[in-house]
């Protein structure tokens, strides 16, 4: 028999509302609405802060309206490089030609530090630009604010205005166009939050001239065996004190531009990346400290050297004071006897063969190189037609014209295979070696190698904090490096401390990152719908204690009130 004043539910049987009632029932029903309420707002609550979060997040647009005007900023690197800043602006011209209800504002940089800096400083108050040339590991700091960066995977399957779009006012790549290996770098978690722009990987630029005066012929694939073999024959001296090989006062065998580079890539020929895709760091290993002390003994003997202690390895490769010169084929036009673009007096350059190399090789028979190279990602805006021309624009970097013409500059390599397979883009590799402008031939062979390479190539893990990790594992190199020449020890106590030195100065033990010593990660703050769910668990909680003391303390004044 149902009793007067409840009703059966999904709760049980749960008085809702009987004012009649007086007693512990009525003390109980008042506590189970109050209990009831405070869910109530809970759920509320949560679904109000979840509103908030998402309320920002886009979505794309069925039509581009074209009866309004867009101002679109972009930001990009061009390192003083005359003819790259040409190309941007003829595609912000071309572009605008299209469209010309969107204005396309550029703003250039020195490096992509720089960007990354602004990108950081721009966040807070809401400044950043629409379209950004920036890398995946700066990407995925952004991402640590609220909806900053566009994911862009609806964008890419959109059948109006994505990849090869249908409603595209200029011929773009279809995704199956794009270069899967370098399209998959711009993945972060899951999903795409960049289109790659150009590609690149390091190189050995190797004086072949002195390879072949120390009686040594280059092998396929160059190893750090034949590196270093090479470079302790080319210490020589004669009997004037010069060096035998070059007939001068400086020798310097092998140099390295990028040292975090360095690191990344004996870590991971060794089979040992230095940190997870989650984030856990795994560079200070006993293979790292293998690594740093053979690395130390060469310091010593004065076969090896990096750019921040030396200076910039084309310099020393181009004046015959250096065999391998290890730098991106990005930077090509620096290296070789010929190269159009010198830092050194013109008297001071000397004659020589140069071969294009991949970067030296543990294994020769299992290649590991690093793809590097920008990426495009834009940035979130109020307005999602906003959004929707810069993903307009930002696609527009990847037509032939564009992509061709900005490898052209330098040892870039187009992302799409439309643009590699273009009758443009054949002509230009076919040509190599008839001038030393646009046609040099290293800059020729460097693309050629990393086309060659594809597969070889890996790419480092990316998540908020990466940029630092990479800085970390370069600076293990340099100090290493810099204390030897200090005529200090590096053994297992230097390294004890060095690691203990760089782990503080790169934050590595706080933040998003873990370490293989079994630091925790950080995974940040709680978004806020998280936060509001526990306040309403607490408030729950709270209540039900009270609840109990409540009604042990009534317990008590009845009985008392009965003696």
């Amino acid at each position: 028999m149902r009793k007067t004043g409840y009703k059966e539910g999904v709760y049980g049987n749960i008085p809702l509302g009987c004012a009649s009632q007086t007693g512990p029932a009525a003390e109980r029903g008042a506590f189970f609405r109050i209990l009831l309420c405070a869910v109530v707002m809970g759920v509320l609550l949560l679904s109000g802060c979840h509103g908030a979060e998402e309320k920002n997040a886009f979505v794309v647009p069925e039509v581009f309206d074209t009866s309004r005007d867009y101002e679109l900023t972009f930001w990009a690197k061009n390192d003083s490089n005359v003819t790259q800043r040409r190309i941007y602006e003829k595609a912000i011209e071309d572009f605008e030609a299209l469209y010309p209800n969107i204005t396309v504002t550029m703003r250039l940089y020195g490096d992509y530090g720089e960007i990354y800096n602004d990108v950081i400083t721009n966040i807070a108050p809401g400044t950043t630009p629409n379209v950004c040339v920036t890398y995946p590991d700066h990407i995925a700091t952004y991402l640590t604010g609220q909806n900053e960066v566009v994911p862009l995977d609806e964008l890419f399957d959109n059948a109006a205005y994505g990849l090869g779009g249908e409603a595209l006012a200029f011929d773009g790549p279809a995704r199956d166009e794009i270069a899967e290996r370098f399209l998959s770098e711009c993945r972060l978690g899951e999903k795409y939050y960049a289109i790659p722009f150009m590609r690149s990987t390091e190189a050995c630029y190797v004086n072949k001239t002195y390879v072949e005066k120390l009686g040594y012929t280059l092998p396929e694939v160059l190893t750090w065996d034949f590196v270093w073999e090479v470079s302790q024959a080319a210490l020589k001296k004669d009997e004037n004190g010069l060096y035998a090989v070059n007939g001068q006062t400086v020798m310097i065998p092998c140099i390295y531009k990028s040292t975090d580079n360095m690191m990344i890539q004996l870590l991971w020929q060794k089979g040992e990346p230095y940190s997870t895709d989650m984030g856990e760091v795994r560079l200070f290993t006993d293979t790292t400290r293998d690594l740093l002390k053979d690395l130390a003994g060469h310091v010593q003997e004065g076969t090896f050297s990096t750019f921040k202690i030396s200076g910039y390895p084309g310099n020393f490769l181009n004046a015959g004071q250096c065999i391998f010169a290890i730098d991106s084929t990005a930077g090509a036009t620096w290296m070789g006897a010929k190269a159009p673009l010198l830092d050194i007096p013109e008297d001071k350059r000397v004659d020589f063969e140069t071969a294009v190399m991949t970067v030296p090789q543990l294994d020769p028979d299992n290649v590991k190189m690093i793809s590097q190279g920008p990426s495009v990602c834009i940035f979130n805006k109020d307005d999602p037609q906003v959004v929707l021309a810069s993903w307009l624009f930002a696609q527009f970097l990847l037509t032939n014209d564009v992509q061709v013409n900005y490898a052209k500059t330098e040892g870039y390599v187009p992302v799409t295979l439309k643009a590699q397979d273009s009758p443009e883009y054949r002509d230009y590799v076919s040509r190599a070696g008839e001038d030393n402008a646009e046609h040099y031939d290293i800059k020729l062979k460097a693309s050629a190698l990393l086309i060659s390479h594809v597969e070889d190539t890996f790419v480092t893990p990316v998540f908020n904090g990466s940029t630092s990790l990479r800085d970390a594992a370069g600076s293990l190199i340099e100090n290493a490096a810099k204390s030897v020449r200090r005529k200090k020890v590096v053994d297992d106590a230097y390294l004890d401390n060095l690691f203990k030195e760089v782990t503080a100065l790169y934050h590595l033990d706080q933040g998003d990152m873990g370490t293989s010593s079994g630091i925790k990660k950080d995974l940040g703050p709680l978004p806020a719908a998280s936060k509001a769910l526990l306040a309403t668990l607490a408030v729950v909680w709270l209540l039900i204690a009270a609840y109990y003391v409540w009604t042990s303390l009534n317990k008590r004044k009845h009985g008392m009130a009965g003696q």
